[in-house]
């Protein structure tokens, strides 16, 4: 347990600085990839993979670790390259992840070194590219383009969510009062800003979207601009936490230190999960964390937080 502190320690002073630890890796060639270290469960050797009947192309099939079956995705395969060869396999690696309350393995085809960075030097990807679509953010490294996959993307695409709230609670929306102010959501990947306004409109609220938390608090910042308050322009916030430029960690920080903003409630909503993401929560005064993505919880939690301010 003492271990377990002591490491929850050191990645909580991470907290309010902006920063961040990057897991570099290659798939097929030269070009680097990075993942937040903080997704990451483990790295090992591909072990002995078990193909599923009937199952999509990109999943090269599931293997049994401690304990727990996890599907095993070839990371190249999903962005649209060639996949890994099968004789190549043995000496591939897994990187074992843990996104929206599921546990998956991604092959590639070697993990490179841990870099602690700063979220301020992880940039939005440049417009125009064809394979950025699978992009949420570039950046550099001794010289080199490291590019972050939108992994929320390819989970999507190979093992879709329900995104549609149930018709109960659309009836349940319906027999509240009307007219709440709207809410503004903070996420860097399209697909999860999708997700959440689909959700929420469905709900009867209006959705404001930004796509960092820069964009985020100079928004806030604008609308405030008058002298008012952000209460009076916003029913509540929900954020991503990792995002280029400024991660929501970070952008929570600024709105509790600002008293045009401070007032605002501010729902963390990550595909981070576990002891450490509510460590870090806790440390710079979110209001609420939920973890990606229950269109019926988020829902339910958002009418429950208006209701009662």
């Amino acid at each position: 347990m003492a271990g377990v502190l002591d490491s929850v320690n050191q990645r909580t002073q991470l907290v309010g600085q902006n920063r961040l630890e990057l897991l570099l890796f290659r798939l097929r060639g030269r070009q680097l990839y990075g993942i937040n270290v903080f997704k990451v469960k483990e790295v090992l050797q591909c072990p002995k993979l078990s193909s599923i009947p009937n199952s999509r192309q990109v999943v090269r099939g599931v293997s049994h670790i401690r304990g727990e079956t996890i599907p095993i995705i070839d990371l190249s395969m999903a962005i649209g390259m060639a996949g890994i060869p099968q004789e190549e396999l043995a000496t591939s690696f897994v990187i074992i992840t843990e996104y929206n309350r599921k546990t998956q393995g991604f092959l590639v085809t070697g993990v490179d070194r841990i870099m602690n960075m700063n979220w301020e030097d992880i940039l939005p990807p440049p417009k125009g590219a064809g394979k950025d679509v699978y992009l949420t953010a570039v950046t550099k490294i001794d010289d080199k383009l490291v590019e972050i996959i939108d992994v929320e993307k390819i989970l999507a695409e190979v093992s879709p969510l329900r995104e549609d709230v149930t018709e109960e609670l659309k009836t349940r929306s319906a027999e509240r009062v009307p007219g709440h102010l709207p809410v503004l959501v903070v996420d860097d990947s399209s697909v999860a800003r999708r997700q959440i306004e689909r959700c929420l409109t469905a709900i009867g609220m209006e959705v404001v979207t930004k796509n960092d938390g820069k964009q985020a608090l100079n928004y806030l910042k604008e609308i405030t601009g008058d002298g008012s308050s952000a209460r009076d322009h916003l029913s509540l916030i929900i954020s991503d936490v990792e995002m280029p430029e400024m991660d929501g960690y970070t952008l929570v920080t600024r709105i509790k230190e600002n008293p045009a903003l401070s007032g605002m409630y501010v729902m963390l909503h990550t595909s981070l999960s576990g002891v450490f993401n509510r460590a870090m929560v806790q440390k710079v005064g979110a209001d609420d964390f939920m973890a990606k993505f229950s269109p019926d919880e988020l829902a339910e939690r958002v009418m429950e937080i208006i209701d009662q301010n």
